[in-house]
C-alpha cells in the first residue's frame, strides 16, 4: 500500500481540534472523510502533533496509506476538492518511505503565537490573534523567556489533563519579537506538553506588561506548580508552523 505524506494548512476556528471527537468536527475527520470519497475505503491519518480547538496550522504534517496507487498531485487535488467548504488545505503531498511516521519520525516541532497590541479590536484577524489593548515590552519578554531554554521540569506550564508520562521537556529555542503592531512568540522543541506553549505565552504576557519580572518567571518555573504560572493564552493565537524530519 502506498504511503502519502501531507503538509496541511488549516484555520481551526469552529473546529474541535485535530483529533476526531464526538462533540464536533475535527481536522482529522474532515480529511479522512474526503479521502474516503475518492479512495473508496476508510483511511487513518497519523499526525505530527495534535492541536486543540481553535488552534491553526501553517504546515502540519500527517501521513496515511491507501490501497490505490494514485499520483500525489492527484491526491492533493482530490482531497482539496472534497474538504470544501472547510478552511482546510493540503499544500503539499508526496510519497513517503515505508518506515516514515508523521509523529514518531519527527525530530522537531515549531509553533508561532501572535499577540496583537492596539486599541482597536481586529476585524480581519479576529479569531487569529490574541488581542490586547495593552502595550507589551517584547524585549523584556524575550529576555525573560531565555530562562526556559534547555531541559526543565515544565509542570508550571503543563495542563492538568496532560497525559505525558513526564513533565521534563527540552526547549531548543524561544524568541519574542515585535512585528508591527504584533508580538510574535516562536518556540522550537522535539515535543511539547499539553498547553505548554499557551501557558508560557500567558506568563510572558505578565512580563510584557510589567506585572512580572524575569525573576518571577524563574520562580514560577522552579515552583513546578501550574497555579504559580500565568493564564493559558487563548487558542486562536497559536499556529503549528512546521515539523522537521
Amino acid at each position: 500500500m502506498p504511503k502519502y505524506k501531507l503538509t496541511i494548512e488549516f484555520d481551526g476556528t469552529g473546529l474541535v481540534g485535530w483529533q476526531r471527537q464526538d462533540n464536533g468536527m475535527s481536522v482529522q475527520q474532515i480529511i479522512e472523510d474526503a479521502c474516503l470519497i475518492f479512495a473508496g475505503h476508510e483511511v487513518r491519518l497519523h499526525v505530527a502533533g495534535r492541536t486543540d480547538a481553535g488552534v491553526h496550522a501553517l504546515g502540519m504534517v500527517a501521513h496515511f496509506e491507501m490501497e490505490k496507487d494514485i499520483p500525489p498531485n492527484k491526491v492533493l487535488l482530490a482531497i482539496n476538492h472534497h474538504v470544501k467548504p472547510h478552511r482546510v488545505s493540503i499544500v503539499d503531498c508526496e510519497y513517503a518511505d515505508t518506515d516514515f511516521h508523521a509523529r514518531f519520525s519527527c525530530l522537531e516541532r515549531s509553533y508561532l503565537y501572535r499577540i496583537l497590541c492596539r486599541s482597536g479590536r481586529p476585524a480581519l484577524e479576529d479569531g487569529r490573534v490574541w488581542w490586547t489593548q495593552r502595550k507589551l515590552d517584547a524585549d523584556a519578554m524575550h529576555d525573560a523567556a531565555q530562562i526556559l531554554v534547555g531541559k526543565h521540569d515544565f509542570s508550571t506550564f503543563r495542563a492538568a489533563q496532560c497525559q505525558a508520562n513526564s513533565p521534563l521537556r527540552t526547549l531548543d529555542e524561544i524568541s519574542v519579537r515585535q512585528v508591527g503592531e504584533e508580538i510574535h512568540v516562536r518556540v522550537r522543541a522535539r515535543s511539547f506538553l499539553h498547553h505548554q506553549v499557551r501557558n508560557i505565552v500567558g506568563s510572558l504576557e505578565l512580563v510584557g506588561r510589567g506585572k512580572w519580572t524575569k525573576q518571577d518567571l524563574q520562580n514560577a518555573l522552579e515552583a513546578k506548580d501550574r497555579a504559580k504560572g500565568g493564564q493559558t493564552a487563548p487558542a486562536h493565537g497559536l499556529y503549528f508552523v512546521e515539523a522537521k524530519y
